[in-house]
């Protein structure tokens, strides 16, 4: 399977994990605690794109052009977009803890997953100074991971 299409696999997996979780009304809680760490992911969100600028979302990895984003969220994070939403998920998924609502959220973050991975094989070929960022950057948790 090429890289388009696995691509769109995840976001097609990652789509239907957040869809059956809102569905199933296991994605938001009343819980203080959750709803300040999804207050946190929507901002992480919100500050990526707007340091990502005007550029098109894509539903099939594809880097975009203009040049590697590195400042703003992106110095501490090389996907703060997809580490808000896996933040989000399971924030509201460790509130609601069911079989169900794990196995969507472990959908949801193969999907995203995948194409953090695939991204970045396409980033590496678009941007030789991608390598030096991904040395320095973490992907989904700042100094860890």
């Amino acid at each position: 399977m090429n890289e388009k299409l696995l691509s769109l696999a995840g976001f097609l997996a990652a789509v239907a994990g957040i869809v059956y979780l809102a569905l199933t009304r296991q994605l938001f809680s009343r819980a203080p605690a959750v709803l300040a760490v999804q207050a946190a992911a929507v901002v992480l969100m919100l500050w990526a794109r707007v340091t990502f600028g005007r550029r098109s979302f894509h539903a099939t990895a594809n880097p975009t052009a203009g040049g590697l984003v590195t400042s703003g969220p992106y110095r501490y994070w090389r996907h703060p977009i997809y580490a808000a939403v896996l933040y989000f998920t399971w924030a509201g998924v460790l509130s609601h803890l069911s079989t169900g609502s794990v196995a969507a959220a472990l959908v949801l973050t193969a999907g995203l997953g995948a194409r953090m991975f695939l991204e970045e094989k396409l980033l590496r070929r678009e941007y030789p100074d991608y390598q030096e960022y991904s040395a320095r950057t973490r992907r989904v948790v700042p100094f860890l991971f």
